[in-house]
């Protein structure tokens, strides 16, 4: 059997959990971590390592310059501008 301190899992999550949350989730934790020690004992000695299991390929196209609005015309339109480019409020 796993043992595992719900408690202790709760406070680093910062979660305020009932008696009866604790005692829940710690029936589900351990099912979960007894599952996980299921699988890790599985031999895996001869798989090869995969970072997907479908084989992917990158479709790159040519970059071309394509004819495109002028910068008075994509700016026509907005808000605001500033020297040129797009004027957008501050985040920070």
């Amino acid at each position: 059997m796993v043992d595992i301190d719900v408690d202790h899992v709760a406070w680093l999550a910062r979660l305020d959990l009932s008696e009866e949350e604790k005692a829940r989730y710690g029936h589900q934790l351990r099912q979960i971590l007894e599952h996980a020690k299921v699988i890790s004992s599985v031999d895996t000695a001869e798989v090869p390592p995969t970072s997907h299991p479908i084989p992917l390929s990158n479709v790159m196209r040519e970059d071309r310059v394509t004819p495109s609005l002028s910068r008075e015309e994509a700016l026509s339109n907005a808000p605001r501008a500033e020297d040129g480019y797009f004027a957008v409020p501050r985040i920070m």
